[in-house]
């Protein structure tokens, strides 16, 4: 019984060690920031994983939407790669916008060759620019060239967006037919 008790009166006072310790410490706030992190992850061809002061946090890059890796849209392991080509295991300047509705903090990247990671990932025909969150002019040129020059994805005849990939595909199961 008595160490059942102790066994209770640790459990109870473990958050408070542990809080003191900075293991329940809340994560900076990065927007309207700019910093250097290191790249420890890629997830696919417009988000990544850094660590800033011992604290993952995920980076959704600006400007851009990447082929999904999900559902097998094609380029998007090729996206995934080239994103990884560009800053995996880099220490990369960000210069962080916002966090979007995910907790990811929206932001562009340059990487340790001074190359500006959303730019580059239009250039090699890695990503359209994202028209819906973005207006700035140089990512929709970088794309006119990219489309252009059938760099990348845009050597497919007629790629499909991935704001379109992801629109569910409720007509897609052969045999049945959804009536409204």
């Amino acid at each position: 019984m008595g160490r059942l008790i102790l066994l209770g009166f640790i459990l109870c006072l473990h958050p408070v060690f542990v809080s003191q310790q900075g293991v329940y410490a809340k994560a900076p706030d990065l927007k309207k920031r700019i910093f250097t992190a290191k790249v420890i992850r890629i997830m696919d061809g417009d988000t990544m994983e850094i660590l800033y002061q011992q604290t993952p946090t995920k980076i959704r890059l600006a400007h851009i939407d990447c082929p999904e890796k999900r559902g097998r849209q094609p380029f998007g392991n090729n996206a995934k790669k080239a994103l990884s080509d560009l800053c995996f295991g880099q220490n990369v300047t960000v210069y962080a916008e916002k966090y979007d509705r995910y907790r990811r903090l929206i932001a562009v990247v340059v990487n340790t060759k001074k190359q500006v990671v959303n730019q580059e990932m239009i250039k090699q025909g890695m990503a359209w620019h994202y028209k819906k969150y973005s207006t700035d002019q140089l990512y929709a040129q970088l794309e006119i060239t990219a489309r252009k020059n059938k760099v990348g994805l845009w050597s497919d005849a007629s790629p499909t967006p991935p704001w379109e990939w992801r629109k569910p595909k409720h007509n897609s199961l052969p045999g049945i037919s959804i009536s409204k």
